[in-house]
């Protein structure tokens, strides 16, 4: 499948940016080489799980393991099945999201859900599949310790769990069921989107035996980035930001930061936690910032260039994340 630069929901690293091109590239063929391939036309499964893994995606995940893991000092080459085993979770948590049990989505990444390809039952057996390969990945790599590679695949079992994804999205589900604070929002958030960042980052300090302050320091990073993430992904389904190829207005209903907050305290929220990013990861790669460039030029998450200008009390740059809406 051809990758296309002006895709929204594609990110594809500048040429001139050696590091993340190299890391982009090289993760793709890894990823497409490390799925089953349909045995013929009725294994329907492995053509579903094909479809969700390797559709056009801006791979923030993967990357930013990837990235870390080679701010840290370690090749990144030896993370890449860990990387493709989080991006395998992901896609099978997109799959979950998007089921008629669940928010009943229509469209992905700009072309229609598993399940309005597939059906709904090939759909239901595609994330179990890919959970499958996913654990398979992690657990089997060949490029890690046997005891990184155990706690990196503990990782990526509790990021799934009931206090990652699991317990995220059940807390969205139900979040309608009488009144709900910021705080509890927040909580959400951080179960279904901040998991698998901190799996990502937690996952590059493991990989490189980074001591626990380092990995402790790199959760907390993990935390504010899912927390920007959910609130950009708010104010596009909301309509306050360009789209991302997928259904809005699907939280209509459910108690987002957003919902709770209003457009303007939600959009210094999120400058928050940018700043939060900015400022750990700073101290946490003096010498390296390509985890900073992939966050700025693959999350939207421009407005951290603009960090010295912001808090001398300039306006944010028109376009950037804090400004747009």
């Amino acid at each position: 499948m051809t990758l296309s630069a002006a895709d929204p929901m594609v990110f594809l690293p500048a040429v001139d940016d050696p590091v993340l091109s190299g890391l982009r590239s090289g993760f793709e063929a890894h990823l497409a080489a490390a799925l089953p391939k349909p045995r013929d036309a009725a294994d329907l499964v492995v053509a579903a799980m094909r479809e969700a893994a390797l559709s056009p995606g801006k791979r923030i995940r993967p990357l930013l393991l990837l990235a870390a893991t080679h701010a840290l000092g370690r090749p990144a080459s030896s993370v890449m099945d860990a990387a493709c085993a989080l991006e395998l979770v992901h896609a099978a948590s997109l799959v979950m999201d998007d089921l008629p049990c669940m928010d009943d989505a229509s469209l992905r990444r700009g072309r229609p859900t598993l399940h309005r390809q597939f059906g709904e039952d090939v759909a239901s057996l595609a994330v179990i599949g890919l959970l499958s390969q996913a654990f398979r990945l992690a657990a089997a790599s060949p490029a890690l310790e046997p005891g990184p590679r155990a706690r990196l695949t503990v990782l990526l079992a509790d990021a799934v769990g009931c206090q990652g994804l699991v317990g995220g999205q059940l807390r969205d589900l139900r979040c309608t069921e009488g009144a709900r604070t910021a705080r509890d929002a927040a909580v959400v958030n951080r179960c279904k989107t901040g998991a698998l960042f901190r799996a990502a980052l937690q996952g590059a300090a493991i990989a490189a035996g980074a001591q626990a302050d380092v990995q402790d320091a790199l959760g907390r990073c993990a935390d504010d980035i899912g927390q920007a993430f959910q609130l950009l992904d708010d104010l596009k389904d909301d309509g306050a930001l360009a789209p991302t190829g997928k259904d809005t207005h699907q939280d209509e209903g459910k108690t987002t930061l957003l919902s709770l907050l209003g457009r303007d305290t939600a959009r210094r929220r999120l400058q928050r936690h940018l700043l939060r990013v900015e400022d750990a990861l700073t101290a946490l790669f003096p010498q390296e910032d390509v985890v900073l460039r992939l966050l700025r030029r693959g999350c939207g998450f421009d407005a951290l260039g603009q960090a010295g200008a912001r808090r001398s009390g300039a306006a944010p740059p028109q376009g950037s994340a804090a400004a747009a809406g």
